[in-house]
């Protein structure tokens, strides 16, 4: 794997360590260069100094924050790889092994970051999210760690200790939100969601897990609405193809296909979808020859993908018919 030399990139690495310990927990933020999150969940790797082999792996959540625990002491180094992202490594640091945590804040250039210079990325990260003081982080890594095993309940109580120490902790009360709902406390679950996006309203997550909240229930119009307000603090593809997906169940086919043609615009991965969904948006408008190439878009993207062969037949049909 390049290392940030070989690659030439403007990469950085900031080790923060509490007053009064070093660390086990490791929690990793991956930004941009611009200090805007990564939302494309990159994959992190933390690799042993010794042998380089990765000893452990996550994926950045929403937030491009990743958290790795019960880290021995050693050396160690960061490798960063994605969708849309340069490979980037963080260089060595050292973790110690006693009780506490410890911060990396590693930035990270888009692929042909060069020709994109002036674009805006992804959000910033919240202000009220990286004042979230040492002791309600520390409740918040346990609920993660108990979320992992399925104790939910143990998770919710770490959790609501959390948000005690710190109420503006919307990261807690989204965590919180899946923890209810795992216990079947979906109005509890809810409560807890929008409270996320009511202390802190540049919360992304919260609003999609609201959408989906509101979708389940078959209210597609606050579904959409919540995805658009998701999408404008936070335009990655995912979101975009999901708020796109419903504003066709909307019958708002203009939008959708703006919304498709924003997606394929950027770097999007596995979300081909939403060239389906544009191509049923022109059926529905009656063109034709633009569903005929949004299909073909779509088979160019995702060749082997579930609706692949439905969509091959039907293309074969849709061009019999226009000859």
């Amino acid at each position: 794997m390049a290392t940030v030399t070989a690659r030439k990139l403007l990469l950085f690495a900031v080790l923060v360590l509490s007053s009064n310990a070093l660390a086990q927990n490791l929690r990793v933020q991956v930004t941009y260069t611009n200090d805007r999150a990564v939302t494309t969940h990159a994959r992190v790797q933390l690799m042993s100094s010794a042998s380089n082999n990765a000893i452990a792996e996550e994926f950045t959540n929403d937030r491009g924050e990743v958290t790795f625990l019960d880290i021995g002491k050693g050396d160690y180094h960061i490798v960063v790889t994605g969708d849309g992202i340069q490979d980037a490594d963080s260089g060595i640091f050292e973790v110690e092994g006693r009780i506490g945590s410890q911060f990396i804040s590693i930035a990270v250039q888009r692929t042909g970051e060069g020709a994109q210079k002036g674009k805006s990325g992804g959000p910033a990260v919240s202000v009220k999210q990286l004042k979230v003081p040492s002791d309600a982080r520390s409740k918040y890594d346990e609920a993660t760690r108990l979320m992992a095993k399925s104790d939910w309940a143990g998770a919710t109580a770490q959790l609501n200790q959390a948000i005690a120490l710190y109420p503006a902790y919307a990261e807690a009360y989204n965590n919180l939100a899946a923890a209810q709902s795992r216990l079947g406390n979906r109005k509890a679950a809810r409560e807890a969601l929008q409270k996320a996006v009511s202390v802190d309203d540049q919360f992304a997550p919260g609003f999609v897990n609201l959408a989906h909240m509101e979708e389940g229930d078959q209210n597609y119009e606050a579904a959409e609405t919540l995805f658009a307000k998701a999408a404008a603090i936070d335009p990655n593809a995912e979101t975009l193809t999901l708020l796109c997906r419903t504003q066709f169940l909307n019958k708002h086919y203009d939008a959708a296909i703006a919304t498709a043609h924003q997606v394929h615009a950027m770097p999007h991965g596995s979300f081909a979808l939403v060239h389906y969904v544009a191509a049923r948006s022109y059926q529905r408008e009656n063109r034709t020859s633009d569903a005929i190439a949004e299909f073909k878009t779509l088979l160019q993207e995702d060749p082997s993908g579930a609706r692949a062969d439905a969509v091959r037949k039907e293309l074969t049909e849709m061009e019999n018919k226009a000859h």
